[in-house]
């Protein structure tokens, strides 16, 4: 008599292979309260939030992507990147480039200058062949300093510190022309990547990442070719930020070199580390944390100044932002380590085994 093994047991799931260990949901549970949770934020959303909250969203949106992408080159890989923030600039450029003086449609110009930056990305990605740890940090800290410069001075190309005025971005003859309709196009970008993002992480080339950033003289023991996947996972970062910035560029309408300093590579770093390094949700959350922790200090600012309460002592504030973000760095380094997402998976573990303390 044939006996029918269990699909579940009281100590986790049981698969009886690779492929179903790999699925991204266990459960059609998961799959139809992600899908259910996903309808009704794009239903209601639109119609709770006012516009500033919307257009707050939509930072949030963009901002995860490209954190994304850092995390698959910090968090995945183990490959130490302090010019993301140009990256990203160079997306932006590159879309508004395209858009301008090549009359690109929105969607082929937005994917398009992720391309451009995942090459840009491996070309500055190319000491990680030779260099780790505090020599790489220096190597794409000299990145971020020649991007910018490149960005400011080749005039004839971006404009210089006038910048450039992008036109207003439209899919299949549908303009985008609010935040309520860029907000449908930004989550769908994100939802799309994410998905990607997964799946690289399932293949091959996510477990290679993987075992490169444990241990790389062991992975190119295994027969991994580390300088490959190491120039590789520089491509995909910085693809994902080379995309979040056409999406911010054709958002704000028009651009400039300031925003794309070290200050935002910075940005970028404490959102992985706070949201939790080889985390694909945590990136999200380190998104949602660090943008709202900006838009938080310039409401309070704001709304100190309009008191009168910051009255001469305005200038001291200047680096409260910078001071916000080393505070809530060393914080979450100190009391946890892995992050929000690490929160976030003891609270669902605990709703999932309550009232079982174990």
């Amino acid at each position: 008599m044939k006996i029918k093994r269990p699909v579940f047991h009281p100590c986790g799931n049981y698969f009886e292979n690779y492929k179903d260990e790999l699925k991204i949901f266990e459960t059609d549970f998961g799959r139809i309260c992600t899908a259910a949770g996903l309808v009704l934020f794009f239903i209601l959303a639109p119609w709770l939030c006012g516009p500033y909250t919307i257009y707050v969203l939509n930072l949030i949106a963009i901002t995860s992507i490209a954190a994304l992408g850092l995390n698959i080159l910090i968090g995945f890989t183990g490959q130490i990147s302090l010019g993301h923030g140009a990256f990203f600039g160079v997306g932006a450029y590159a879309a508004a480039i395209l858009a301008t003086d090549y009359h690109f449609p929105f969607l082929a110009a937005v994917i398009s200058a992720g391309f451009v930056t995942a090459f840009v990305g491996m070309v500055f990605g190319l000491p990680s062949g030779r260099l780790k740890g505090l020599y790489l940090t220096i190597a794409t800290l000299a990145g971020q300093f020649i991007i910018e410069y490149v960005l400011i001075h080749w005039e004839s190309l971006t404009k210089g510190t006038m910048g450039i005025v992008l036109p207003p971005p439209s899919i299949f003859g549908f303009t985008l022309d609010g935040d309520v309709k860029y907000f449908f196009a930004s989550y769908i970008f994100l939802i799309a990547m994410v998905l990607i993002a997964v799946n690289i992480m399932r293949t091959r080339y996510g477990r290679a990442f993987i075992a490169i950033r444990d241990n790389d003289r062991a992975a190119e023991g295994m027969g991994i070719p580390i300088f490959r996947y190491k120039i590789l996972s520089f491509g995909i970062s910085s693809f994902y930020a080379g995309l979040a910035g056409g999406l911010w560029a054709f958002y704000m309408t028009s651009i400039s070199a300031e925003p794309f300093t070290l200050a935002l590579s910075v940005e970028y770093i404490a959102m992985v580390i706070i949201g939790g390094l080889g985390s694909i949700s945590g990136s999200i959350f380190g998104a949602v944390f660090i943008t709202s922790l900006n838009e938080g200090l310039r409401w309070i600012t704001d709304f100190l100044m309009n008191a009168g309460i910051l009255e001469g002592i305005e200038l001291t504030l200047a680096p409260l932002r910078e001071l916000a973000f080393g505070g809530a760095i060393v914080l979450f380094i100190i009391f946890e380590p892995r992050g929000i997402a690490e929160v976030w998976r003891i609270i669902r573990s605990s709703f999932r085994l309550w009232p079982f303390s174990y």
